[in-house]
């Protein structure tokens, strides 16, 4: 088994190597080199057609792509700790939270990295107009995130980390890379992700 991702500040690749962190899991992770245009090698998208990353390949040969996929599976695998939930209410948060946070946060955050970034520039054609538009929804979504928070629950889903607050953790690090940096004012959101770096997952 081994997973096919990217360093730091690749955010999808991060998402597992956080939860597998959290799991007490060791999973070998060859870099594909996405700046060099790896994802684009016939290799890489025999692998995942999108040519995105992370992809998991199993010992058969398998490959398992998508974030939220390839943690399920190794939730599955190795369900202590939980980062799913384990009520029906518990899971059905998780789905609601991952949710909220991959359209409401993530997409805006990659819309301006794809349209607005000077790092982008050159592999695609941006419309910056479009991009630059997506600062003032990304704040809006932080600002509604920071009014969620301001009841003092620790984690997104209540009192238990889970693989939402992976993905809200990894998002809005990524954000900060690309340049829309959490508002001073969003105090909750703030505190929540100090909570967040604290934990020796981070560093993965």
């Amino acid at each position: 088994m081994k997973l096919y991702g990217e360093a730091m500040p690749a955010p999808n690749p991060r998402r597992v190597r956080i939860f597998l962190a959290e799991k007490g899991l060791e999973v070998p992770e060859i870099p594909i080199g996405l700046r060099q245009g790896g994802h684009r090698s016939p290799e890489h998208l025999a692998r995942n057609s999108l040519g995105q990353v992370p992809v998991l390949e199993l010992d058969d040969g398998t490959s398992i792509s998508e974030t939220v996929a390839i943690c399920r599976y190794f939730e599955a695998l190795h369900p202590d700790p939980p980062l799913f939930g384990v009520s029906a209410l518990e899971q059905a948060q998780v789905e609601m939270w991952t949710r909220r946070i991959e359209f409401r946060v993530m997409v805006p955050v990659g819309m301006f990295w794809r349209h607005a970034h000077p790092l982008t520039a050159r592999l695609l054609k941006q419309n910056v107009e479009f991009g630059e538009s997506n600062r003032e929804v990304v704040d809006k979504a932080q600002a509604w995130l920071d009014r969620e928070l301001a009841d003092g629950r620790p984690y997104l889903t209540g009192e238990v980390y889970t693989v939402a607050d992976i993905v809200a953790q990894t998002t809005l690090d990524f954000a900060d890379f690309v340049g829309l940096a959490t508002p001073v004012e969003a105090r909750n959101v703030l505190a929540w992700r100090e909570r967040m770096a604290a934990r020796p997952s981070a560093a993965a």
